[in-house]
């Protein structure tokens, strides 16, 4: 009986997932709950840039680019993500709580931007008896900025108060669940709210908005209950001045490799992330799909996405070069945009939705090799800030993709209506011109990626030595 309750535990130990990712100063049960933050981050994700940019463009008939100019908002406030970090890592307070502050407020501003963007979007499209003109853009400009503040507020120092309570050895994994709860609370949210959604009202729009600003809100306060100790601070420590970066950014931009690999991230995110606006709105108008049909196409990026992040660090693990993994991503990208392409002409949802998988496998392959890459860099003092600027370039070209993929179809679909392209008058021309862009991008991101294969300080360490190991601090955004 003993033996047999030996293998059992045995057994647990080995098959229940993420089980070796607990210690004793972070158990498996508190690390469950802390990482919930990381499902409403997702949960706000879907609604941002998945079935809020489809039901403006399709069912309120908001131009495309006003559109892209509300949801790269939230993209374009990532970069201070650094600097939210850095705050909160050098936080002065009387009870010593670095974290929780930035949690709570976090969660507070991406709640209220919930809360009254349904408004604000209803205002934007037109419906509006009373008040100046610019009030809808206005408003839907300060909720997307609200909400956008609180993701990145709330994701930073939920990861950062998971590294300080993650032992070393278990950070790797550590990150692989906060990761996969992520992409987890993007797909779940996804088929949630195209099911609720999937008969279009106004009414109906502002309760599942409002409803997932609710769930934002006691997610994260479960998630942040009795998770930092109260440490007391001195009026001495409290007095202490805030340290600079600017020493140290130099010193990163004098690293070989190091600004090709930042163009590099920057080409290839703005090649991948064009779609984000218009992925469900080409389902809608070019393919027929309804709300929920499209809104489902989250889901499926997200599936790609988890399969790329899990075969990535498989290939990591291995040895593999990231520099090399990075260019298999940009190919799976180059295939990806080829199907959604000519899924419009064959008519194929089949294909379509392969493609918008095959975009999130790219996606995240190309992503969590270029940050492997940035974590090989060879200056162990400025490994965080390398990081840092990783991500505040991947967050800033993702931001100005979305703007110039949704001005970009509207400007070539504007053409179209005029005449000027001749007698071309498809509504799927703009969307194709956008693929084909990205499809172009992804070919100078090759060449732009090339030299870093040959840069010896960008090779990954051998298995099991840990140099590259993706760890929290490491998380992308």
């Amino acid at each position: 009986m003993i033996l047999r309750r030996r293998h059992i535990q045995q057994l647990g130990a080995s098959w229940m997932p993420f089980a070796d990712a607990a210690s004793d100063s972070l158990p498996l049960g508190q690390l469950l709950r802390l990482s919930l933050f990381q499902v409403s981050v997702g949960m706000a994700q879907v609604l941002l840039l998945g079935t809020l940019n489809r039901v403006m463009i399709v069912e309120l008939s908001v131009p495309a680019l006003v559109v892209a100019l509300m949801i790269s908002i939230p993209v374009l406030v990532a970069p201070f993500r650094a600097l939210l970090g850095h705050r909160s890592d050098t936080h002065r307070s009387a009870i010593g709580w670095k974290r929780v502050p930035y949690l709570w407020f976090g969660s507070l501003w991406q709640m209220g931007g919930l809360a009254v963007m349904p408004f604000a979007l209803i205002v934007l499209s037109g419906d509006q008896t009373k008040g100046p003109a610019w009030a809808g853009e206005v408003l839907a400009a300060l909720a997307f900025l609200m909400a956008g503040l609180g993701m990145h507020m709330t994701q930073t120092a939920g990861l950062a108060l998971a590294a300080d309570r993650a032992t070393e050895e278990t950070r790797p994994r550590v990150v692989a669940l906060l990761y996969i709860m992520y992409l987890l609370g993007m797909g779940v949210s996804a088929v949630i709210v195209g099911w609720l959604l999937r008969d279009y009202d106004p009414i109906l729009l502002v309760r599942v908005v409002q409803g997932c600003g609710a769930a934002t809100l006691i997610l994260n306060v479960i998630a942040l209950w009795k998770q930092e100790k109260v440490r007391p601070m001195t009026a001495a420590e409290r007095a202490e001045p805030r340290p600079a970066f600017r020493d140290a950014w130099a010193g990163l931009m004098a690293e070989d490799g190091a600004m090709r690999l930042l163009v590099v991230v920057v080409i290839g995110t703005l090649a991948f992330n064009m779609q984000d606006v218009l992925l469900e709105p080409y389902g809608g108008q070019v393919l027929g799909l309804s709300v929920g049909a499209t809104t489902l196409l989250t889901a499926t990026w997200s599936l790609g996405a988890l399969v790329g992040f899990l075969w990535s660090a498989r290939q990591l693990a291995r040895g593999a070069d990231p520099a090399r993994l990075a260019a298999r991503g940009l190919l799976f990208g180059i295939g990806a945009f080829t199907a959604v392409i000519f899924a419009a002409p064959l008519g194929s949802t089949a294909l379509f939705y392969a493609g918008a998988a095959a975009i999130g496998l790219g996606g995240g392959t190309f992503g969590i090799a270029t940050l492997t890459s940035a974590m090989t860099l060879p200056s162990r003092t400025a490994a965080g800030l390398a990081l840092g600027a990783w991500g505040a370039a991947q967050a800033t070209a993702a931001g100005l993709s979305i703007f110039l993929g949704g001005a970009l179809r509207d400007g070539v679909s504007h053409a179209a209506a005029e005449g000027w392209l001749g007698a071309i008058a498809n509504p799927a021309l703009g969307y194709s011109v956008v693929y084909h862009l990205e499809i172009g991008l992804l070919f100078v991101t090759l060449a732009v990626l090339g030299p870093l294969v040959r840069l010896g300080h960008l090779l990954p360490s051998q298995p099991g030595s840990g140099k590259a190991q993706i760890g929290l601090a490491e998380f992308p955004t």
